[in-house]
């Protein structure tokens, strides 16, 4: 074949044919997305970083382990079309990208972290510790699987994350807050300020006319959607926690025994002791102050003459473990109640102790809490096996089982609401109890009718499945339906208008120079006083209100609705108070390591700006829509 087209080129006919032959072939290449190839991109690469790149495979992964972590955290999946639309999918990649440079610089500079660190890590992290206190291999593999990962996947990750670290620590681990931005938060978070004011309540309305037939049907015509019933669903819902399962799960006495004992240390009050500490520059003059205390100075005395701040004095009521200097708890734990030690060189200092009270360590005995080491238990092993029954349910729901059977069949109470609304409530008003700490009615109204749905996951590891059984659309309430609410309505607003006017009145009577009281006590009103409100503290006067009043200068008046459609605030300015600044303050200190982190944040988002730039980073914004399955038209 190929010395047929060597033959059929070589004359000036055959050139210009193949030569438009293989000008066809590449224009069907650029076509069909071979020209990616052309542009420095593989078909199947969402991104280039530097000699690394991020496949479509790895993306859609790592996207959709995300998505099932967001959907855990706010506990409700997320879909593909709510992701798009909240921008998910590019913060994403963005977030991969910064990683993979991090990634690349580590392997340049070629850093590394041995299996053995990352295994002592992991091991000694708290979250992957069992009742006992020590790592649990169950517990693990359980948490890792939840938050969609393998072992190896995991590992991978976590050795990744170590060599970040390293890289964060070095790039932003000395940068420091300027003090000046600091004084000026504190001075934003503290700054005080004095309000008189008025609250003017419906009473101060005064009469309303009864409105006629005629008004309350135009007042409901213009705000028929005001009055819509709402749409209802019911909804059944499967609850799965590891407390539920653990009640089937039966612990005995010599398991809980045993428990007690690896753990015993958890039930154990050490012993505490109350001491006191007079340091000393030198041995010498700690020598000498021994020598003071055997001629009969007290030791009191001696803390006096030495100039002791009461703080420094005392060490509080401490056990021997908290203590940070080892030579001196050994001496203080080694005294008698009462007792003065001779002059104890620590690590840092030499000093004389004194004990003045002693709380004797003690062990909570094994009956007094055996019901909770056997509920502890239970719920362990109640982990373990809830993977198990949790894809039992899933295989379930594939073959099309309702969740009322499904519960029947696994002995699991299934609850089922007969209708509830977007905002928690039945058609009589009441407000519906709901799984705390999830989100459940934006899912079960973003779903229809016997559709099979991602369950939601339940704070604590456990999962909350739901269908929807039946909808009641929203309608149009007919007028005599809600005769009694549009009165209502009327009523409220008329109010709000006439209170919106009495104090807008006020107002101007107080910018035009009228005394506070003398303008409050014309309407029958008592001045009150908010001392001292700062802008997150709870006081007397509504969020919205303070709000306001922040943005109000000194003298200057304002007004706000107040806690309710039925309620307007006068209120005045009468001081403003910066606060003190202590940049040795523990709250100044707290604020200034915030600003630390936040700096070094910044410097860290400068150095992966730079590092991309370095790197060359390249976007394939086609295979990325194919990641996610988006179609090219909403690239």
């Amino acid at each position: 074949m190929l010395r047929g087209i060597r033959k059929a080129s070589s004359n000036w006919l055959g050139k210009i044919v193949m030569a438009a032959v293989v000008g066809f072939l590449v224009i069907s290449f650029a076509i069909w997305g071979i020209g990616d190839i052309f542009r420095g991109f593989g078909v199947s690469t969402v991104a280039t970083i530097g000699k690394s790149e991020i496949t479509i495979e790895q993306f859609r992964q790592t996207y959709n382990d995300r998505l099932q972590q967001y959907g855990r955290q706010i506990g409700r999946p997320i879909t593909p079309d709510q992701a798009r639309a909240a921008g998910l999918d590019r913060q994403i990649l963005t977030t991969l990208i910064a990683e993979a440079v991090l990634d690349e610089r580590a392997r340049q500079l070629g850093l590394a972290v041995s299996d053995e660190e990352v295994v002592r890590q992991i091991m000694q992290d708290p979250v992957f510790r069992g009742i006992d206190g020590k790592f649990d291999q169950q517990r693990f593999a359980y948490l890792i699987r939840q938050a969609g990962y393998n072992e190896q996947r995991f590992i991978a990750e976590q050795r990744r994350m170590s060599l970040r670290r390293q890289l964060a620590g070095s790039i932003g681990g000395e940068v420091a807050a300027p003090v000046t931005t600091a004084e000026a938060m504190a001075r934003y978070e503290n700054e005080e300020r004095f309000v008189d004011y008025v609250v003017l309540d419906a009473a101060k309305a005064g009469d309303l006319p009864v409105p006629t037939p005629e008004e309350l049907q135009a007042y409901y015509d213009q705000r028929k959607f005001l009055f819509r019933a709402p749409e209802y669903r019911k909804v059944m819902l499967l609850e799965l926690t590891p407390e539920q399962i653990a009640g089937t799960i039966e612990v005995s006495d010599a398991d809980a025994k045993q428990a007690y004992e690896a753990a015993q240390t958890r039930f154990t009050v050490p012993e505490k002791r109350q001491v006191q500490q007079i340091a000393f520059p030198t041995p010498e003059e700690a020598k000498a102050a021994q020598e003071k205390l055997a001629a009969g100075t007290t030791f009191e005395a001696l803390a006096a003459e030495r100039n002791v701040a009461p703080a420094d004095l005392d060490l509080g009521l401490v056990a021997k473990a908290d203590m940070l200097d080892p030579a001196i708890a050994e001496a203080a734990f080694g005294l008698p109640d009462g007792g003065i030690s001779a002059p104890v060189t620590g690590r840092f200092t030499t000093a004389i102790l004194r004990v003045t009270k002693i709380e004797p360590g003690h062990t909570q005995p094994f009956a007094e809490i055996e019901a909770q080491i056997k509920k502890d238990l239970a719920v362990d092993r109640a982990r373990a096996s809830l993977a198990d029954l949790r894809d039992k349910i899933e295989d379930e729901l594939a073959a099309g089982s309702r969740l009322d059977e499904i519960g029947a069949k696994f002995k699991l109470p299934v609850r089922t609401i007969d209708a509830v609304d977007r905002s928690g409530r039945t058609p009589d008003g009441q407000t519906t109890a709901l799984p705390a700490n999830v989100d459940v009615l934006g899912p079960v109204f973003a779903t229809q009718i016997g559709v099979e749905n991602e369950p939601l996951s339940i704070t604590g590891g456990g999962s909350l499945w739901y269908e929807v059984a039946g909808i009641t659309p929203s309608r149009e309430r007919p007028f005599d339906e809600v005769k009694d609410r549009v009165a209502e309505r009327w009523r409220s607003d008329e109010i709000g208008k006439r209170l919106t006017a009495k104090a807008n009145q006020m107002v101007e009577a107080l910018k035009a120079g009228g005394w506070f009281a003398d303008v409050a006590t014309k309407d029958g009103l008592k001045v009150e006083t908010a001392p001292a409100l700062k802008r997150r503290a709870r006081g007397p006067l509504p969020t919205d209100v303070v709000e306001l009043v922040f943005k109000t200068p000194k003298d200057g008046v304002g007004t706000a609705a107040g806690s309710g459609p039925t309620e307007r605030i006068v209120f005045k300015v009468t001081d403003i108070k910066p606060p003190p600044f202590d940049a040795g303050s523990a709250d100044v200190k707290k604020l200034v390591e915030q600003l630390r982190n936040a700096y070094a944040d910044d410097v860290m988002a400068q150095y992966v700006a730079q590092l991309q730039n370095e790197l060359n980073v390249k976007i394939n914004q086609t295979a990325l829509a194919q990641a996610v399955g988006r179609g090219s038209a909403e690239q």
